[in-house]
């Protein structure tokens, strides 16, 4: 549905500054991202909405051919962006973590989404996963999860 012309629309940005330097916060987005979307719940979640994703493939750390439930990496520009992306029955969707060195020990990392969601089956569960609140709730937890992995082996 998205082509390289057309880029998925623009859904939310969220932000987080870390107390880390870049490639600290880049090795802890990298572990975060794979654990959270790794359990067997999520396993379950993919399959049911029918992603294109639905098992963990390829190398780890993360990088361009590795998958995890509900998405597959497009890009990992070491240690400034991650593209994560997916697609499934009601939605083509990414995930884009930025990292911004703020100084030699601070980063600020953004996460951007963009989806697309067809139909009325695509309006329906947009309503549910963004008009909700669920998506902004999830999205802020990854970010903290990733704040508090580089807090704990500072």
């Amino acid at each position: 549905m998205s082509t390289p012309e057309a880029p998925l629309p623009h859904i939310d940005e969220h932000v987080v500054d870390i107390a880390s330097d870049p490639e600290a916060v880049w090795e802890a987005l990298l572990r975060s991202v794979d654990g959270s979307f790794s359990s067997a719940t999520t396993t379950r979640a993919a399959r049911l909405l029918g992603c294109a994703d639905v098992e963990r493939s390829g190398p780890r750390p993360l990088a361009r051919t590795s998958t995890f439930p509900g998405f597959h990496v497009e890009n990992a520009d070491r240690p400034h962006e991650l593209a994560v992306a997916g697609s499934h029955r009601f939605s083509d969707y990414a995930l884009i973590f930025r990292l911004e060195p703020l100084s030699a020990d601070r980063t600020r990392l953004k996460a951007e989404t963009r989806a697309v969601f067809p139909g009325l089956k695509g309006d329906v569960y947009r309503t549910l996963v963004i008009g909700t609140g669920a998506h902004v709730l999830m999205t802020r937890r990854l970010l903290g999860a990733v704040r508090r992995r580089v807090e704990r082996s500072s």
